[in-house]
Formats: structure tokens, sequence, C-alpha cells
């Protein structure tokens, strides 16, 4: 059985699923990718902090499955411009979405849409060099900074804002981010999480890396720091080790003496924003938390509740991070208030009868949602693979392709495209390698479509 497929996007889901399609038993795959942006690699380039270069090396495995005999890569390629849906399901027999999350989730609260409060999706964007927000500016003349949210990603921007020069320049970041950085007057920095140490969902080497930072001192206060008796019950029942290193951690912070370092970054727990403050001019100026306690709820979850009592502190920048979400595909049918694909186990259904929707198929956040790590994704894109190959027979049943070179027909006849393969990607990244090895850098991000084309001629 020979079957042909498009995958759109091309983050760790799609890497993950056209792997799983090349190296399928009994049929024999010829999978093309289609993303927007020259560069591929989605979330692991342009929002992977840029100093967890670890993390990064999972592209190497990428690398392989695109130097398949099978895989095409079209970069620089926006399916709904430059080739339209119907288009692929005509070339195609099936077509899987992996677009992951691109957009961020609102804290519904007043003050929310003044100056300096902005979602942290953006600057994560920023200083990764993405082509769509290296032309943002973030006022980081401001003292005091506030990142609301528990997770890896309000961690990361909270941990960069506090990074030294020498921290920065070790890292790939984008190079304007980094000189905004280094020239930084943030001492203050406050991470806002709404339930305790036992319930933030970043893990512990994150917590563990903030003990570290060359110059800045993390500052817990002890009574935040303690479990409350659901939670201690709770990890006593579960002994979770990973929570349990987790809240060890955070514990020892609060019994640290600041050193006097340059910043302080606060670890604030069972706090819940419920106002940004106007300075006057329109800007944030500070932002009123509200204390929790932790109940019960008769779900059995554990959820904040608030007890009343409030504080001000001062923030004249706030970073929201309280969830990402996807963006609708033209055509293809949408989950508005989950901000997924709408689908049954990768099969992407249709609202209206519930039944699956012939040839298309979705992976990743935008199928599941912003949850996991990136390893996350490869089970996930298996599953959906798994779906797809065994719709093959009934997709490929009486139906007879265009050639395989057709598609590139489609790309060139349209005015304005200029499709990137895998080979000029390469071309682009040894760019970026050699620019950052001149400087002691693991890369030199190019941080706009025009600067990656120009190093093809």
């Amino acid at each position: 059985m020979r079957l042909r497929v498009a995958i759109v996007g091309a983050g760790p889901a799609a890497f993950y699923a056209a792997d799983a399609l090349l190296s399928a038993e009994g049929a024999t795959c010829e999978v093309d990718m289609f993303e927007r942006l020259p560069a591929p690699f989605g979330l692991v380039r342009y929002g992977v902090a840029p100093d967890h270069q670890k993390i990064k090396t999972v592209t190497r495995a990428f690398e392989k499955t695109a130097a398949h005999s099978c895989f095409r890569y079209f970069g620089n390629v926006e399916v709904g411009r430059h080739v339209t849906l119907a288009e692929l399901r005509t070339h195609y027999h099936a077509v899987l979405f992996a677009t992951g999350a691109q957009s961020d989730r609102r804290l519904n609260i007043p003050g929310e849409d003044l100056a300096r409060s902005r979602p942290a999706t953006e600057f994560v964007a920023w200083y990764n060099g993405h082509p769509d927000y290296s032309h943002l500016q973030f006022d980081l003349r401001q003292e005091a900074v506030a990142v609301v949210g528990a997770g890896n990603v309000a961690l990361d921007v909270a941990r960069i804002l506090c990074l030294s020069p020498g921290e920065l320049k070790a890292s790939d970041m984008a190079p304007y981010a980094v000189e905004a950085l280094s020239h930084s007057k943030v001492r203050d920095v406050y991470l806002l999480g709404r339930r305790g140490p036992a319930q933030a969902a970043f893990t512990s080497p994150e917590v563990k890396e903030l003990g570290e930072l060359a110059d800045a001192d993390i500052v817990v206060r002890r009574d935040e720091a303690e479990l409350d008796a659901i939670s201690a019950a709770e990890l006593g029942c579960s002994g979770d080790r990973m929570v349990e290193k987790k809240v060890g951690l955070i514990k020892g912070y609060a019994e640290r003496v600041p050193a006097g370092k340059k910043r302080r970054l606060h670890l604030r727990f069972l706090v819940s924003p419920t106002e940004i403050l106007d300075d006057g001019s329109g800007a944030a100026g500070g932002i009123v938390l509200t204390s929790n306690t932790l109940v019960r709820t008769e779900n059995g979850s554990i959820s904040p509740q608030p007890t009343g009592e409030t504080e001000t502190i001062p923030a004249g920048l706030v970073f929201r991070s309280v969830g990402y979400r996807g963006m609708e595909v033209p055509g293809v049918p949408f989950d508005e208030r989950w901000g997924v694909i709408r689908n049954d186990h990768g099969r992407v259904t249709d609202p209206a009868t519930n039944a699956a929707v012939p040839g298309l198929y979705t992976a990743g956040w935008i199928k599941r949602g912003p949850s996991g790590v990136i390893g996350t994704n490869k089970p996930d894109a298996v599953e959906t693979v798994m779906a797809l190959l065994e719709d093959a027979p009934e997709l490929t049943d009486n139906r007879d392709l265009p050639p395989r070179a057709a598609i590139l027909e489609v790309l060139t006849n349209n005015d304005g495209c200029r499709p990137v393969s895998f080979e000029e990607w390469r071309r682009i990244d040894e760019a970026e390698c050699a620019a950052g090895a001149a400087t002691g850098r693991p890369r030199v991000k190019l941080c706009s479509v025009a600067e990656m084309l120009g190093v093809l001629g």
C-alpha cells in the first residue's frame, strides 16, 4: 500500500508523526511537511528557553527523519495562502495538522489591557528570534516585573529576566534581545502562583536552576513554602518523588539568606491577581493580589479559594503566562472552548455529526491542548498515525493522485511563494552556527525571513 500524507507544521509533533509514518510496516508512506517559516522545529526553536541548549539536541532525531528518501520539506509555505486545504486534499491521501498552540489565554481582570501588560507568548517569541515578533519592544527600564503563572514557561520568563550578560551571551537568544536584556533596569521579578508549591506546574530541574543564577537571589516566603494540610496529606499518599523534590527545593530557598546580588527573583504562592493598576499614564504600575487557601472540591481536586486578604506589589511590566491555546485553521473544525481542532484520538471530527472527517488528522498541542513536555508529543503523534494507517485502505481505495512533483507546480505558480527545502534550511543553519562560533555562542539566529532567504541568494 502506497500512502501520501501532507503534514502542516514542523514542530516536534509534526516530526514524530512523520517518523511514525515513514517507519510504518506494511505501507510505503511519502511525507511532505509544510511550514509557514523557512526554519523548522517550531517549539524547539522558538519556544524552548535559549539557555536550555541540551533540550534542543532533540532536533538531531528530527534531522534523521528529514533525511529519509520519502520525506520532503516545504518551508516558507503558508497553508491557506500559498496552497489551499482543497489543493492539499487533491494531492494527498491525508492531511495531518500539527500547528501547535500559538496564542495565549487571558486573565480576565481589570487593567489587563494597559500598556506594559503583555502575554508571555510574545516575550518568549521575541527573545527567541521569531520573525513575527522580532520587531516588538518591551520596557525593560521598569525595576519591578510580575509574571503571572506557575508553569515552566512562566519560570523561563522570570529566569530570563534575571540572567547576567554573561549568561545571556552563552545562549542562542536573538542578538537584539541579548543587547536589550544586558542593559535591563529590572531589579525585582515576582513569579505569582495561585496554588501552593506542590501544585505548581513547573518541574524540579527548572526550580533547581533558579538557585544557580549568577546575578539574582531567589526569595521565598516561609509561610508560602510550607504545605497546607490538604497538600501535605495528598503528597504523603501519592509519594510522588518529583513533587517531593520540588517542594524540598522551594523550602530550602525559603531558608536562604540573600547574598545581595543585583536582582531578586521572588517565588510567590497562594496568590491570585485581581487587578493591574494604572500608573497614571495608561500603563501598568502595580498589581493587586488576593491571598488564597486551598480547598478540596466536590470532584476531588484541590482548588484555590480567596481569603479576602489583599496586597499590592509594584509591577511596571506584567506578563501573563496562564496557558497557551491553539488557533483555528480555516476549513478545519475547531473547538473554541478548548482551543483545539475537534478530534477523536487524532481523527478530525465534524461538529454536526461527531463523525470523523475522512482524510483529516491532527497531532500535538493543536490536538490535545498545551500539556506535557516535548517528548509527550511522540506517543500523541503515534496515536494519530495509528488511526491514519487504520483508515488507509479507505483513503487510498480507487483514488489516483496527481504525480508527486505536481504540488511543486501549485507552489511555484503562486506569486510570492518561495519554498525552502530541508537542504536549504541546512545552509541557513550552518550560517547561524558559523556566526555563533565566531562570537563564542551556540548560534546567532537570523530573525527575519528576508535574512534567512538572503543566505540562499
